[in-house]
């Protein structure tokens, strides 16, 4: 709702909150006084429900009949503490204005006009260019300036100054603290200090735990609040990349540089650790010179994380190599998330003066000069590109046809590898796939037999899943939809997902490299090249063509749910002759057993290891899990989890019993091997998986019978 003011400013009521930058909550925080500081998370719950008032930069709540809180926000960002305000008689120290700077969402981007804010015409691409938020593709985290860590104070790169080494043990204290907390314990009080420590981070050059530890942050704030897009394995990795970092950057500062080499002549510098500057990371990635190129477009992804939405778009060169042209804006409210990123794919692209949209380019082409490219393998946007639309190529056609070449296992192994490595510092297209399948149809595979999407690939049965769940993407209609026609062929682009079992989430689908055969399914996409990008485009059922002998339903309206169609929260309908594929694999290894402490640590904290929990027979479950994984073979994960166990449970006391807040040092070193063995040990198995799948044998597709092609899309739209 919106109305004009006295002086023609319009109004907006039930306007969104502001975005604000770290810093400033951490300082309006921590000007509180420790009574107030007890009240906070209270007044910030109270004061989110409130209705919001904008008028042109400044956003309007009314904290009681008396008082009003004003916003004052250039640019829809908070930069500044004393652009909040408040009427009361204890401003600025009252636990309002500390509640408003809880309550915003938080950004690392600076707000339009203010110095160090990349324009539209920079190589950043105007204000997709900030500090990516966690969860964004690798490749569209690139931005344009070419500012690199610095020590501070004069020290060599490779050494960490005492400036830093300082930011990091902040930070490092603020990260365990939140951990021994939990998402219940993790107040607005534990969120401001990692913020501090964050921005001091900042200040002192160390941009990657920085961008970290804000990363924990926003994601507490998620659980806390119970957003929809919350997943508790994103928080765990934040928080593990967070303790990761300060841990590897502390060992670096306390470990002694070696005297020069062996047989090496006087006056040789001493040999220092390697890898501080990945470490550090940088404010902005720089942009090379990449030339004239010629590009076609490969498909479109929606982005979608809590803090932000858009569309990243990829393109082949005439090499083969892989570029990205990135739409993505911050949002404020995860209501408007989802359409913002829908409508990113049909904005202009942000690239010389082309004049076709993200969806247009995955199936035109770019002729490009004076391109700049980041090392991620984003694109530039800089006023010295320029750029006219070309032809496109088909998926079938080189250059993009040699993506398909490589062989699957080979593909698996360069994705896992990528995982491993800083996101900077990742080859642009690195974690992508692109394989050949065949749709073996929707069939109880699995831990629990839920209906999955299953497909032949070479051999090995692959799990295909959505991309993203939120309902507002077209992901799980068109994979639903996909679940139809078994036997269909596709040419398929995703992302690996890392389980026992081969799984991939889908980004696109394409038509193979020969063409349907006579009697099997195909897809009708003639208009639209042959490939559809399946977050952005929802599919039809005119655009399957099915064998006769597979009966089809009438098409449903996008979105709808089919007549009579069982969800999986009830009954889930039967597969008639597709029958539950048995475990080929055999037994999972429990790595479950120990993963699940790690996570019930982040969400109850360090108290919730030390609650003793007894089975049936009266034995201590963590004995029976300890047990198994021993007899699983996994003896490291077994030491790990008593460890974990006796970090939470070692607390020291005083004279009277008391428990004694400690550093939580202890506990946080063993929560962080254990997540790391955790992680490695899944990426071992997702490798093995792969290469042993290619070896089994594949159940042949059948035909979807009359009257449960409702229910299978049904249950396939429906699961998260």
């Amino acid at each position: 709702m919106t109305e004009t003011g006295a002086v023609g400013a319009v109004q907006e009521t039930g306007a969104d909150w502001p975005a604000i930058r770290p810093e400033v909550v951490a300082e309006v925080v921590a000007g509180l006084s420790a009574r107030l500081q007890k009240r906070l998370d209270s007044a910030a719950a109270k004061l989110a429900g409130r209705p919001v008032e904008r008028t042109g930069d400044d956003w309007r709540i009314a904290v009681d009949e008396e008082a009003e809180l004003v916003l004052h926000a250039p640019g829809g960002v908070i930069a500044d503490q004393a652009d909040v305000r408040c009427g009361c008689l204890l401003a600025p120290a009252c636990v309002h204005r500390a509640a408003a700077v809880t309550v915003c969402p938080i950004t690392d981007e600076e707000p339009a006009g203010r110095p160090g804010t990349g324009g539209a015409g920079t190589d950043g691409a105007g204000p997709s260019a900030a500090a990516p938020p966690a969860g964004t593709p690798v490749a569209a985290q690139g931005t344009t300036a070419g500012t690199t860590a610095g020590t501070g104070d004069g020290a060599p790169p490779d050494v960490l100054a005492a400036a830093e080494v300082a930011a990091v043990h902040h930070l490092h204290r603020a990260g365990a603290a939140v951990l021994a907390a939990g998402v219940g314990g993790a107040g607005a009080v534990l969120q401001a200090e990692l913020l501090r420590a964050a921005h001091r981070a900042r200040l002192a050059g160390l941009y990657r735990p920085s961008a970290a530890a804000v990363a924990v942050v926003t994601r507490v704030r998620a659980a806390r609040s119970g957003e929809p897009d919350h997943r508790l394995a994103d928080l765990v990795a934040a928080l593990r990349e967070l303790l990761g970092l300060t841990t590897a950057l502390a060992d670096a500062a306390s470990a002694a540089p070696a005297g020069p080499a062996d047989g090496a002549p006087d006056g040789t510098p001493p040999v220092v650790p390697v890898g501080i500057a990945g470490l550090r990371g940088t404010a902005r990635q720089a942009y090379g010179e990449a030339g004239g190129l010629r590009l076609y477009g490969l498909f479109s992804e929606p982005v979608l994380t809590p803090t932000h939405a858009g569309a990243v778009t990829w393109a082949v060169d005439a090499g083969g190599g892989l570029h990205t042209i990135a739409e993505i804006m911050p949002h404020a409210d995860a209501t408007t998330a989802a359409p913002q990123a829908v409508g990113a794919g049909n904005r202009a692209i942000r690239l010389g003066d082309a004049l076709l949209s993200h969806r247009e380019f995955t199936r035109a082409g770019l002729a490009v000069q004076g391109a700049t490219r980041s090392a991620g393998g984003r694109l530039g946007a800089g006023a010295a590109v320029r750029a006219v639309r070309a032809s496109g190529a088909a998926w079938t056609a080189e250059p993009i046809a040699r993506l398909w070449a490589e062989p699957p296992a080979a593909q698996v192994e360069r994705a896992l590898a990528a995982a491993a490595l800083p996101p900077e510092g990742r080859p642009a297209g690195s974690e992508l796939l692109f394989l050949e399948v065949t749709l073996i149809g929707a069939v109880p595979y699995g831990p629990g037999g839920a209906l999955q999407l299953l497909a032949d690939c070479g051999g090995a049965v692959v799990v295909l899943r959505a991309a993203h769940d939120h309902p507002g993407l077209a992901h799980r209609g068109n994979l639903a939809l996909l679940a139809a026609a078994p036997g269909l062929r596709l040419r398929v682009v995703g992302r690996l997902e890392r389980a026992a079992r081969p799984e991939l989430r889908l980004l696109a689908v394409g038509a193979p490299a020969d063409g349907p055969h006579p009697g099997e399914p195909a897809l009708a996409l003639t208009d639209r090249a042959d490939r559809v990008n399946l977050g952005l485009e929802r599919l039809q059922r005119a655009d399957l063509v099915l064998p006769a002998e597979t009966p089809a339903e009438a098409p449903t309206p996008s979105g709808a749910e089919p007549e009579g169609a069982s969800r999986l929260t009830g009954a889930p309908s039967a597969p008639g002759p597709l029958a539950a594929l048995p475990d080929r694999e055999g037994p999972a290894a429990p790595v479950h057993l120990l993963t699940r402490r790690v996570e019930q640590a982040v969400t109850g904290g360090r108290a919730a290891l030390t609650l003793t929990v007894r089975t049936a027979d009266g034995a201590r479950s963590v004995d029976g899990d300890r047990a198994r994984l021993r007899s699983a073979g996994l003896a490291t994960g077994a030491a790990l989890l008593d460890g974990l166990r006796s970090a939470a449970a070692d607390q020291p006391r005083d004279v009277f019993g008391r428990v004694v807040a400690d550093d939580h040092e202890a506990f946080a070193v063993a929560w962080l091997a254990a997540a790391w063995y955790g992680e490695e040990l899944a990426s071992a198995l997702c490798a093995t998986a792969w290469t042993s799948a290619m070896s089994g044998p594949v159940p042949a597709a059948g035909p979807v019978p009359a009257g449960e092609g409702a229910s299978v899309h049904s249950q396939l739209s429906s699961q998260p």
